[in-house]
């Protein structure tokens, strides 16, 4: 990886985790660190802002368009933050149980 995915900015996400990556509990240090010294390159060739110059690059790419399965580390960090930034709000519920929906139910009284 010592030509691939280099880049002099640091990768931060302020809408998703304005705390930095590592504070969130989402990602390892050692994955935060990765995001934050090579998202910018990450992000770049996903949005296809930027041409692959290398093999790995280009199949970085075939992993973000879905064609192969993550199998590098950079590829697989990458594969889990795209994850995370696109998941539904989780809904909280104070007892722990799955979210209710809103359904109206039919109660009748039997003593009629």
């Amino acid at each position: 990886m010592a030509d691939s995915f280099a880049t002099t900015n640091r990768f931060f996400d302020n809408k998703h985790y304005p705390r930095g990556f590592s504070r969130h509990g989402d990602f390892t240090i050692k994955e935060a660190q990765l995001l934050e010294r090579h998202g910018y390159a990450f992000n770049e060739l996903d949005l296809a802002k930027r041409d692959p110059e290398t093999e790995e690059e280009r199949l970085f790419i075939e992993v973000c368009r879905g064609l192969r399965e993550p199998q590098t580390e950079a590829e697989r960090v990458w594969s889990k933050y795209t994850a995370r930034i696109k998941r539904p709000k989780r809904f909280h519920t104070l007892s722990g149980g799955k979210p209710q929906m809103d359904t109206v139910e039919d109660f009748s009284d039997s003593d009629d």
